[in-house]
Protein backbone atom coordinates (compact mmCIF):
# COMPACT_ATOMS: atom_id res chain seq x y z
CA UNK A 1 0.00 0.00 0.00
CA UNK A 2 1.66 3.29 -1.06
CA UNK A 3 2.11 5.76 1.64
CA UNK A 4 1.87 9.84 1.33
CA UNK A 5 5.47 11.55 2.73
CA UNK A 6 4.30 14.70 4.69
CA UNK A 7 6.34 16.94 3.27
CA UNK A 8 5.56 16.43 -0.43
CA UNK A 9 2.31 14.59 -0.53
CA UNK A 10 3.54 12.07 -3.38
CA UNK A 11 2.83 8.25 -3.04
CA UNK A 12 5.55 6.44 -2.16
CA UNK A 13 5.50 3.34 -5.08
CA UNK A 14 9.02 3.02 -6.60
CA UNK A 15 7.51 0.79 -9.49
CA UNK A 16 5.04 3.66 -10.65
CA UNK A 17 7.03 6.55 -9.59
CA UNK A 18 7.80 9.24 -12.11
CA UNK A 19 10.56 11.37 -12.37
CA UNK A 20 8.22 14.51 -11.68
CA UNK A 21 7.15 12.16 -8.82
CA UNK A 22 10.41 12.00 -7.69
CA UNK A 23 11.35 15.96 -8.06
CA UNK A 24 8.31 16.37 -5.96
CA UNK A 25 9.17 14.39 -3.19
CA UNK A 26 13.06 14.98 -3.05
CA UNK A 27 12.59 19.01 -3.59
CA UNK A 28 11.70 19.83 -0.07
CA UNK A 29 15.44 17.51 1.57
CA UNK A 30 17.13 19.31 -1.29
CA UNK A 31 19.44 22.39 0.60
CA UNK A 32 19.25 25.84 -0.30
CA UNK A 33 22.25 27.14 -2.78
CA UNK A 34 23.70 30.93 -1.47
CA UNK A 35 24.39 31.98 -4.99
CA UNK A 36 25.28 35.24 -4.45
CA UNK A 37 27.73 34.06 -1.75
CA UNK A 38 29.08 31.72 -4.10
CA UNK A 39 29.64 34.04 -6.84
CA UNK A 40 31.32 35.98 -4.48
CA UNK A 41 33.98 33.79 -2.69
CA UNK A 42 34.51 32.61 -6.09
CA UNK A 43 35.38 36.05 -7.37
CA UNK A 44 37.60 37.14 -4.68
CA UNK A 45 39.15 33.60 -4.65
CA UNK A 46 39.90 33.61 -8.32
CA UNK A 47 40.95 37.23 -8.14
CA UNK A 48 43.48 36.38 -5.34
CA UNK A 49 45.03 33.24 -7.21
CA UNK A 50 45.42 35.76 -10.31
CA UNK A 51 46.84 38.34 -7.79
CA UNK A 52 49.63 36.16 -6.36
CA UNK A 53 50.49 34.74 -10.44
CA UNK A 54 51.34 38.98 -11.16
CA UNK A 55 53.10 38.80 -7.66
CA UNK A 56 55.42 36.06 -8.61
CA UNK A 57 55.47 37.56 -11.86
CA UNK A 58 56.80 40.70 -10.84
CA UNK A 59 59.18 39.02 -8.93
CA UNK A 60 60.57 37.34 -11.57
CA UNK A 61 60.51 40.59 -13.38
CA UNK A 62 62.41 42.86 -10.50
CA UNK A 63 64.77 39.85 -9.52
CA UNK A 64 65.97 37.99 -12.60
CA UNK A 65 65.58 41.43 -14.84
CA UNK A 66 63.23 39.42 -17.28
CA UNK A 67 60.73 40.70 -19.67
CA UNK A 68 57.08 40.27 -18.93
CA UNK A 69 57.45 37.86 -21.90
CA UNK A 70 59.97 35.85 -20.48
CA UNK A 71 58.48 35.95 -17.05
CA UNK A 72 55.43 34.22 -17.59
CA UNK A 73 56.96 30.59 -18.48
CA UNK A 74 58.04 30.45 -15.15
CA UNK A 75 55.03 31.88 -13.21
CA UNK A 76 52.89 29.42 -14.46
CA UNK A 77 55.47 26.81 -13.69
CA UNK A 78 55.46 28.52 -9.70
CA UNK A 79 51.47 28.47 -9.91
CA UNK A 80 51.61 25.04 -11.39
CA UNK A 81 53.99 23.69 -8.22
CA UNK A 82 52.16 25.46 -5.34
CA UNK A 83 48.91 23.81 -6.52
CA UNK A 84 50.55 20.67 -6.79
CA UNK A 85 52.40 21.54 -3.30
CA UNK A 86 49.01 22.47 -1.91
CA UNK A 87 46.95 19.57 -3.06
CA UNK A 88 49.85 16.60 -2.26
CA UNK A 89 49.35 18.14 1.44
CA UNK A 90 45.11 17.90 1.48
CA UNK A 91 45.14 22.18 1.54
CA UNK A 92 43.86 22.87 -1.93
CA UNK A 93 40.88 20.62 -1.48
CA UNK A 94 39.55 22.31 1.62
CA UNK A 95 40.49 25.89 0.10
CA UNK A 96 38.50 24.22 -2.79
CA UNK A 97 35.55 23.48 -1.02
CA UNK A 98 35.15 27.19 0.40
CA UNK A 99 36.27 28.77 -2.88
CA UNK A 100 34.17 26.73 -5.19
CA UNK A 101 34.84 27.77 -9.14
CA UNK A 102 37.35 30.48 -8.02
CA UNK A 103 39.56 27.68 -7.36
CA UNK A 104 39.25 26.18 -10.92
CA UNK A 105 41.48 29.52 -12.28
CA UNK A 106 42.94 26.94 -14.63
CA UNK A 107 46.72 26.78 -14.63
CA UNK A 108 46.09 25.99 -10.76
CA UNK A 109 42.32 23.80 -11.23
CA UNK A 110 43.82 21.54 -14.08
CA UNK A 111 47.01 20.89 -11.69
CA UNK A 112 44.91 20.38 -8.68
CA UNK A 113 43.12 17.40 -10.22
CA UNK A 114 45.80 16.01 -12.80
CA UNK A 115 48.09 15.67 -9.09
CA UNK A 116 44.74 14.30 -7.29
CA UNK A 117 43.92 11.82 -9.39
CA UNK A 118 48.18 11.04 -9.62
CA UNK A 119 48.03 10.84 -5.59
CA UNK A 120 44.85 8.81 -5.36
CA UNK A 121 45.29 5.87 -7.83
CA UNK A 122 49.18 5.56 -6.90
CA UNK A 123 49.02 2.37 -5.32
CA UNK A 124 47.75 0.31 -8.34
CA UNK A 125 51.63 1.17 -9.97
CA UNK A 126 53.41 4.09 -11.50
CA UNK A 127 52.11 3.04 -15.53
CA UNK A 128 48.49 1.91 -15.08
CA UNK A 129 47.68 3.39 -11.70
CA UNK A 130 49.38 7.28 -12.05
CA UNK A 131 49.58 7.23 -15.82
CA UNK A 132 46.80 5.36 -16.88
CA UNK A 133 44.19 7.34 -14.08
CA UNK A 134 45.94 10.85 -14.20
CA UNK A 135 45.07 11.84 -17.97
CA UNK A 136 41.21 10.70 -17.41
CA UNK A 137 40.14 14.30 -16.54
CA UNK A 138 43.17 16.28 -17.98
CA UNK A 139 42.51 13.97 -21.49
CA UNK A 140 39.79 16.15 -22.10
CA UNK A 141 40.76 19.29 -21.75
CA UNK A 142 44.01 18.62 -23.42
CA UNK A 143 41.85 17.31 -26.07
CA UNK A 144 39.98 20.05 -26.61
CA UNK A 145 42.07 22.63 -26.27
CA UNK A 146 43.74 21.02 -29.41
CA UNK A 147 41.02 21.26 -30.96
CA UNK A 148 40.18 24.72 -30.26
CA UNK A 149 43.51 25.69 -31.60
CA UNK A 150 42.83 23.66 -34.49
CA UNK A 151 39.89 25.18 -35.27
CA UNK A 152 40.65 28.94 -34.67
CA UNK A 153 44.50 28.05 -36.54
CA UNK A 154 41.87 26.95 -39.89
CA UNK A 155 39.63 30.50 -39.23
CA UNK A 156 43.11 32.50 -39.08
CA UNK A 157 44.30 30.93 -42.07
CA UNK A 158 41.15 31.23 -44.25
CA UNK A 159 40.30 34.88 -42.97
CA UNK A 160 43.93 35.85 -43.93
CA UNK A 161 44.45 36.92 -40.49
CA UNK A 162 47.50 35.23 -39.60
CA UNK A 163 50.90 36.26 -41.48
CA UNK A 164 54.67 36.39 -40.93
CA UNK A 165 56.06 37.35 -37.73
Amino acid sequence: MPAKTKKSGVKLRLDTMTPKDYEKLSKPFVPSRPVFKNCVRAFLSGGLICVLGQAIQEAFMAIFDMTSREASSPTVAVLILLSVILTSFGVYDKLAQWCGAGSAVPVTGFANSMCSAALEHRAEGLVLGVGGNMFKLAGSVIVFGVVAAFVVGVVYAVMGWGGAH
